[in-house]
């Protein structure tokens, strides 16, 4: 599939951000710690949930949809070995180790796949699971974890990973004794994966700082847990409104998550003011060159640096930003070159000269963050461009076509093969919540 977008509109009107896809893939895993039936309600309908939901299905679980709800329930886990084909298409998939380690005793996985953005290492999972008093091996590819029973530990990670930090909260929060956890993760989706832990009957403190501590339990129950907004879908729709001008409010944000991108943009000089519903940004006029750096929250998300960087392409003056998360995640910069971008890479810094406009141009996604940046650029660019590989577009954000029509933007999803005549709907991807609605100026 792909997108034929023709650009040089601006947007007007308002959109409901969904629930957050790195929120609810540890959740999803997490639900396998119970027996007893767990109802998840702001479901995003993206690919990386059905792939979850396949891995768990393969281990035991049955799950059912009904809208935005998930009811999943466990009550035997008779397969502990995730499936090739599955894992491998899914970095995330890596956070079923905790809780089946947890549940079965037992765990064989093979390393995940996912975006080739660069490293992202396991070994801080794996060093965290080995300290609770898991066996691990490597058996012909896969790895073999083992564990008749977890005691708590005093873990320090050596880089504050978001899945490690989820994997051994999960693994710990039925563990003999305390776990202490140090320089863990402090993203708002480690927060909310604590707190459905909590409504499960778990004991965890400090969720969202740098120390987190785990009281094991016995047992975990069931439990109905709402899925906190997206907030790299909410900075990637004000990045994009912000880009093209117009007046829309982005609903459904919680403005907590995205203060070092609002930050940035207030020092980009765009208008924008937080709402109770939401925050409202409005165009008025070309913007101005910064600098950004990305960091581990609470710095600016990596999530938002391809986005960013689209929006900066066209801002008046010499931007510079720098990739301090993943060493491979300037892959769209060759496709915004091919719009008239002027964009230089020096190792893990782009120097960005603004242009007044860029150019349609046929470009290709290489991965999700980079599928919105040249979403977003396509969306400014004089004339009609194809975006190819929009699978990875799809597999975190739901329905961006639709929300876009509902701004006023010209974009259509049509099969790769074929001319574009006919609008070709998302699988599975629904239209609520999209409704034209005008602000107020």
């Amino acid at each position: 599939m792909k997108f034929i977008l023709t650009g040089g509109r601006a947007l007007e009107g308002s959109m409901d951000v969904s629930g957050a896809k790195n929120a609810v893939l540890p959740i999803m895993a997490a639900a396998m710690l119970t027996s007893d039936e767990v109802v998840l309600e702001d479901v995003p309908d993206l690919l990386d949930v059905t792939t979850m939901r396949r891995v768990l299905e393969t281990m035991g679980a049955r799950i059912t949809r009904t809208g935005s709800a998930l009811r999943i329930q466990a009550p035997t886990v008779p397969s502990a070995e995730a499936p090739y084909d599955l894992i491998t298409k899914m970095r995330a998939s890596i956070v079923i180790m905790g809780p089946i380690l947890r549940r079965a005793g037992y765990i064989r996985i093979p390393p995940p796949g996912g975006c080739a953005i660069g490293s992202r290492p396991i070994n801080w999972h794996l060093k965290g699971l080995e300290a609770l008093g898991a066996r691990i091996s490597m058996d012909h590819g896969f790895l073999d974890a083992r564990a008749e029973r977890l005691r708590g530990a005093r873990i320090y990670l050596d880089f504050p990973s978001v899945g490690a930090t989820e994997n051994i909260m999960m693994a710990a929060v039925c563990a003999e004794g305390t776990t202490v956890l140090e320089n863990a993760a402090q993203e708002p989706e480690i927060v909310d994966l604590a707190n459905f832990l909590n409504e499960m009957g778990g004991r965890i403190r400090g969720a969202g700082t740098n120390v987190v501590q785990i009281q094991g339990v016995s047992s975990l129950r069931g439990a109905t847990h709402s899925i906190i907004p997206d907030r790299i879908e909410a900075g990637s729709f004000i990045l994009m409104a912000a880009a093209c001008g117009g007046d829309v409010l982005v609903r459904n944000v919680i403005p907590a998550h995205l203060r070092p991108l609002l930050a940035k943009l207030q020092e980009m000089g765009v208008s924008f003011c937080e709402k109770d519903d939401g925050i409202r940004v409005w165009g008025e006029g070309r913007l101005r060159a910064v600098d950004i750096k990305t960091q581990t929250h609470p710095g600016f998300p990596t999530d938002l640096q391809a986005p960013a960087l689209a929006l900066l392409t066209r801002a008046r003056g010499t931007s510079v930003i720098t990739e301090t998360v993943f060493e491979n995640r300037f892959m769209h910069v060759e496709e915004l070159r091919r719009m008239g971008a002027d964009i230089r890479v020096d190792g893990r810094s782009a120097i960005l000269r603004g242009q007044e406009n860029l150019s349609a141009a046929t470009v290709t996604a290489s991965d999700l963050r980079a599928g919105a940046a040249l979403v977003l650029a396509a969306l400014t660019a004089e004339g009609v461009s194809e975006i190819r590989n929009i699978y990875h577009i799809d597999r975190g954000y739901e329905g961006m076509e639709a929300k876009l029509r509902g701004l006023g933007a010209d974009i259509r999803r049509v099969p790769a093969a074929e001319q574009p005549e006919n609008d070709i709907p998302a699988p599975g991807a629904a239209e609520r919540g999209n409704k034209l609605c005008l602000l107020p100026r």
